[in-house]
């Protein structure tokens, strides 16, 4: 299965939003990028299925253009006035052909949730690879209103919980795609989600200016 990063080279600040390009096209989380609807287009000539990981602006702000564009079921779990069902955790679900779990992973947002595989996740912006602060193990900022850095370490321990060993490659809301090496020379992803909560842990600002 193919999966691009529609928002790839955007010049505003957005998402990273994927396009799974199975038999089922389904996109996680659509992005601000002006034009992202066409980005898809190119790839595929249907959409299924839209999963939101949480609707802060930057995945959602061309949520509309998406779904008027390819008239696809919206799956989040707060609620939406253009939501088709909600998700729940502990859900398992299809994506474009593969299983995944959903893991309720607040913290960083009140509604956010992972999508956990066999070999990979979609963390959205509860645990990333790179992001400006830490550059092989991040996560979220909790310091705006309604966030919470107690419940993003809760959050981390539970992805760990229930991240299958087999897990090898971290698709998050920013950053690069970290795929871990298949001789297992590079960490893990478990690793990095390691690393992500042990500087959670620490309780100190993720940025100078928090």
């Amino acid at each position: 299965m193919d999966i691009h990063t529609v928002t790839d080279g955007a010049t505003e600040f957005t998402c990273n939003a994927y396009l799974l390009a199975g038999d089922s096209p389904a996109l996680v989380d659509a992005g601000s990028m002006p034009g992202v609807e066409d980005v898809i287009a190119d790839h595929v000539d249907d959409l299924d299925a839209v999963y939101l990981t949480h609707q802060h602006r930057d995945h959602v702000g061309e949520l509309d253009a998406v779904l008027d564009r390819f008239d696809a079921d919206l799956y989040a779990y707060g609620e939406h006035p253009r939501r088709t069902a909600a998700l729940s955790d502990g859900q398992e679900l299809s994506l474009a052909g593969e299983s995944y779990e959903v893991v309720f992973t607040p913290g960083h947002a009140d509604d956010h949730v992972s999508l956990v595989g066999e070999t990979r996740v979609f963390s959205g912006d509860v645990v990333v690879y790179n992001d400006g602060a830490f550059d092989d193990g991040s996560f979220g900022r909790t310091d705006l209103s309604g966030q919470s850095r107690e419940r993003l370490i809760e959050s981390l321990e539970t992805i760990l919980d229930r991240l299958p060993d087999t897990v090898a490659e971290l698709y998050a809301g920013h950053g690069d795609v970290y795929r871990a090496d298949p001789d297992g020379d590079d960490d893990s992803v478990r690793d990095v989600i390691e690393r992500a909560l042990e500087r959670a842990e620490r309780r100190e600002p993720k940025y100078p200016d928090e």
